[in-house]
């Protein structure tokens, strides 16, 4: 079992920055992948970056060059800084982890998710 806190949402100015970080708690070492996700009102959940236990990390493009991804999952945080945010951001934004050991691969581009989950945290971009 693995528990999931996200925290950092608010309420931010369009070109403003936000920190977002996810902390794990109980199996973390049976986590191979941990990600952040949004969804958008009105729109389906999206990938928007993930890192794996040995490092390799990606942004989805949409948000690529604004945001990053870091951390180490050994050490239970992953975080996602969020710079030059537009209102198009504004979301729910969910961390996940994978412990199903599917392949990095696939999670990093977002075509596979993996099986926990946190509650969410709410990013809105807003003048």
């Amino acid at each position: 079992q693995v528990h999931l806190m996200e925290s950092g949402g608010g309420l931010v100015q369009p070109g403003e920055s936000l920190r977002l970080s996810c902390a794990a708690s109980g199996n973390i070492f049976a986590i191979g992948f941990m990600g952040f996700y949004r969804r958008a009102p009105g729109k389906e959940r999206e990938f928007v970056a993930g890192i794996t236990d040995n490092f390799s990390a990606n942004v989805a493009e949409p948000v690529r060059g604004r945001f990053a991804i870091s951390g180490d999952i050994r050490k239970n945080t992953v975080s996602l800084q969020m710079n030059e945010l537009k209102p198009e951001d504004t979301a729910v934004y969910y961390c996940s982890a994978d412990t199903a050991g599917r392949a990095r691969s696939l999670l990093l581009r977002g075509e596979l998710r993996g099986d926990y989950w946190g509650q969410g945290t709410q990013v809105t971009v807003s003048s």
